[in-house]
C-alpha cells in the first residue's frame, strides 16, 4: 500500500467515525419525533397494558386517561431534553396528585416500566431492518429510560414518606390534645406509648397552649402511659421547667407504681415535679392554686 493510499484509507476511516458520531447525535431527536408522531397509538397501547396488569385500579377511567397522557408527554419531553431537574419536579407533582387516590409505590414503578417497554418495542419495530442502527438507537434510549424510571420511583417514595410523616404528626397531635378546662387551666391527657419523639411534640404543643390560653396551671395526666424510660422522664422534667419559665405551674397525675419506681431508680429530680395520685385530685389542686374555692365550684358563682 502506498503512502497516498494509506492517507486515503485513514481519511475514509476518520470520515466514517465522524458520520457515526453525527448519527449518534441525531438518534435521540429522531426517536423522540417518532414517539410524538405515534403518541395516540402508543399511549392507548400503554393504557391497555396498565389495565391488563391491574395497575392504577384506584383511579377512574377519566383520571387514568388524564394521567397517562401527562406522564407520556413528560416522559418523551425528558428523553428530548435530558433534564433531570424538570423530571424530578414533575415526579413530585405526579406523586402529590396520585398518592391521595391510593396509588401504591409498586404501581407507579410498574406503569413507568411498562411505558419504557412499550416505547422500546415501538423503536424495535421501526428500526428492526437495520440491526446496527437498532443497537445504536437502543443504546441511546435505554440509559435515558432507566434514568427516568429511577427518578420517578425515588421521587414517589420520598413523597410517600413525607405524607406518612405528616400523617404521623397529625395522629400524634390528635393523641395528645391540650384542653382548656377553665380560664387559665389546661389539661394534657397522654395515652399510649410515650417515646422521645412524641415527648418533644407534646412539649411544643403544651408550650403553645400555655401562650395561647395564658395558662397559669397545667395538669399532665399520664394514667394511660404504660411505661416511661430515662430519656422520656428527663424530657418530662424539661417540660416542667419550660412551662415554669412561661409562667405556668405543672401538676403530673396518674403515675403508676411501675413508672414511680422507674423515676426513683433512674434518679429523676422529683423536687421539680408536683405529682398527685389521680386526675380528679390534680384538677382540685389546680383550682386551689388558681384560687377557686370548694364553694365556688359547687354553686358556680365563685371566681378566682
Amino acid at each position: 500500500m502506498t503512502q497516498d493510499q494509506g492517507v486515503t484509507v485513514a481519511g475514509a476511516i476518520d470520515e466514517t467515525d465522524l458520520m457515526a458520531a453525527a448519527t449518534e447525535d441525531q438518534l435521540l431527536p429522531q426517536l423522540v419525533a417518532h414517539l410524538r408522531e405515534h403518541r395516540t397509538r402508543l399511549r392507548h397501547e400503554w393504557a391497555d397494558r396498565i389495565q391488563g396488569a391491574g395497575l392504577l385500579h384506584a383511579m377512574t377511567p377519566q383520571e387514568m386517561a388524564a394521567e397517562t397522557t401527562s406522564v407520556y408527554d413528560n416522559y418523551v419531553g425528558v428523553l428530548e431534553t435530558g433534564s433531570v431537574q424538570a423530571l424530578q419536579r414533575y415526579a413530585r407533582d405526579l406523586s402529590e396528585r396520585i398518592i391521595p387516590r391510593g396509588v401504591e409505590t409498586h404501581e407507579v414503578v410498574g406503569i413507568v416500566l411498562l411505558l419504557r417497554d412499550v416505547l422500546a418495542r415501538s423503536l424495535f419495530e421501526k428500526y428492526q431492518r437495520d440491526f446496527a442502527l437498532l443497537n445504536r438507537v437502543l443504546d441511546a434510549y435505554e440509559p435515558a429510560a432507566n434514568r427516568i424510571a429511577n427518578t420517578v420511583a425515588v421521587s414517589f417514595v420520598e413523597e410517600r414518606e413525607r405524607v406518612i410523616r405528616q400523617q404521623q404528626d397529625s395522629i400524634r397531635e390528635l393523641s395528645t390534645p391540650v384542653l382548656q378546662v377553665r380560664e387559665r387551666l389546661l389539661i394534657l391527657p397522654i395515652i399510649g406509648v410515650l417515646d422521645s419523639e412524641r415527648a418533644r411534640q407534646l412539649t411544643q404543643q403544651l408550650l403553645n397552649g400555655i401562650r395561647t390560653h395564658r395558662a397559669r396551671v397545667v395538669v399532665i395526666d399520664i394514667t394511660g402511659v404504660p411505661e416511661v424510660d430515662e430519656s422520656v422522664a428527663d424530657h418530662l422534667v424539661r417540660t416542667v421547667d419550660a412551662s415554669r419559665l412561661m409562667g405556668a405551674s405543672v401538676i403530673i397525675t396518674g403515675l403508676s407504681p411501675l413508672i414511680a419506681q422507674t423515676l426513683v431508680t433512674i434518679g429523676v429530680d422529683l423536687s421539680k415535679m408536683d405529682t398527685i395520685g389521680d386526675l380528679q385530685g390534680g384538677l382540685e389542686e389546680a383550682e386551689r392554686l388558681l384560687g377557686y374555692t370548694a364553694a365556688a365550684r359547687e354553686d358556680g358563682t365563685g371566681s378566682p
